[in-house]
């Protein structure tokens, strides 16, 4: 049984490989890059958003550079898998076609953490096995590496929904110079729709909420053994309110009647699943600590369904969040007033289509920073997201 479910999963082992899927350069380059080192690459990110596409997208690419029987993939949570280690299965990979130990291998292990015991293995793959290993989760927990066993050994590539370039590569729309005009139009419909591939592709709005019963049952219900899932639906509407926003655990606790420390609770799990993700307040530790985190939505279409499609200018700040994400920023909230990001190389504001009040200019000037940037149009915003390529 379970040779034949790793042919399943594998048919380039027997043919052509074909796949009909829209190219994502910004992360398979990255990944294909990192083939001549011997790291462990974890590829997370918020489920569906793409982790398993991207990895078919380099195997078609890994498969005009070497022999396709040394390519494997598997799905770790698939049913017949159940008994199986990880090592159990790459034995049965070796055996099939005969791999020596000296055979370099190259391994997509999707949905990694499915197996227990997956933090060891992986540490053995890097410690003594001629192997590449690509492995993908979408729970946060695959970075906590509690015994400290992947320390030194993993690069992580976190994997956000669409950009305004994918967005239209994946809406097979070209926006020609003479008619530059209808960026406006299709912007706008991207912070309606959001990111999500598969929805961006269909459309159907069905397909969104199949995917958030998913995310809250699967990755939160579930995973974390949760009793009362209409809780945490009342929980994950009230974070999508907020998105763009301070967001108080307290307050959430008075508004659904449950203590501090279970709102707290849920809280963690909703960023672990990358359902939301957050930053905190610029300053010292106390100030941090005592501070609320601003949330953003993992997806704006999600968000968007939840809350409906008003306040754009929390939708365009979210869009910005993801644009520089990678560079940890925090925010400044000084007297009453708020800055919406910082990071060690810039200061930035948002602005959709409005301006700074006077206390905020006066703010935005006293704050030291190497540069300054405010994003008040969707012109300055694709300005930006050109620069951080």
């Amino acid at each position: 049984m379970l040779k034949e479910i790793l042919f399943r999963f594998n048919p380039w082992w027997e043919g052509e490989f074909t796949t009909e899927l829209i190219p994502r350069p910004l992360y398979s380059q990255q990944l294909l890059n990192s083939l001549s080192h011997k790291t462990i690459e974890l590829i997370t990110g918020l489920r569906r958003v793409g982790k398993t596409a991207l990895m078919k997208l380099v195997i078609k690419e890994l498969l005009s550079q070497c022999e396709s029987n040394r390519i494997f993939y598997i799905s770790l949570d698939a049913y017949g898998l159940e008994s199986y280690s990880i090592h159990d299965i790459i034995e049965e990979v070796r055996k099939i076609h005969k791999h020596s130990r000296n055979t370099t291998l190259y391994l997509f292990l999707d949905e990694v953490i499915e197996k227990t015991s997956y933090q060891q293995e992986l540490k053995n793959f890097y410690d003594n096995e001629n192997v590449k290993v690509f492995a993908s989760a979408s729970k946060a927990g695959l970075l906590k590496d509690q015994r400290a066993l992947l320390t030194g050994r993993t690069r992580l590539h976190e994997i956000l929904p669409l950009k305004f370039d994918e967005f239209l590569r994946f809406k097979n729309i070209t926006i020609k110079k003479s008619e530059s005009y209808l960026i406006d139009q299709y912007f706008e419909e991207y912070m309606r729709i959001g990111g999500m591939p598969e929805y961006v592709l269909s459309g159907d709005i069905v397909y969104l909420h199949e995917l958030c019963d998913n995310l809250l049952y699967k990755d939160i219900i579930a995973a974390y053994g949760v009793k009362d899932a209409p809780l945490i639906r009342d929980y994950f509407k009230l974070l999508m309110e907020r998105a763009g926003k301070q967001a108080s655990v307290t307050k959430m606790a008075k508004v659904l009647g449950i203590s501090p420390d279970t709102s707290r609770r849920y809280f963690g799990y909703f960023q672990n699943s990358y359902i939301i993700h957050t930053i905190e307040r610029c300053g010292k530790l106390n100030e941090r600590i005592r501070s609320g985190k601003k949330v953003y939505a993992g997806d704006l279409g999600m968000r968007n369904m939840i809350t409906g499609f008003r306040d754009k200018g929390a939708v365009f700040e979210n869009l910005t969040f993801f644009e520089i994400k990678r560079f940890s920023p925090c925010y400044i909230y000084q007297n009453g007033i708020e800055i919406d990001f910082k990071t060690n190389h810039f200061l930035l504001e948002v602005k959709f289509n409005s301006e700074m009040t006077e206390k905020q200019k006066h703010l935005f000037e006293q704050i030291p920073s190497e540069k300054k940037i405010v994003i008040d149009t969707i012109d300055s915003f694709l300005k930006l997201s050109e620069s951080f390529k």
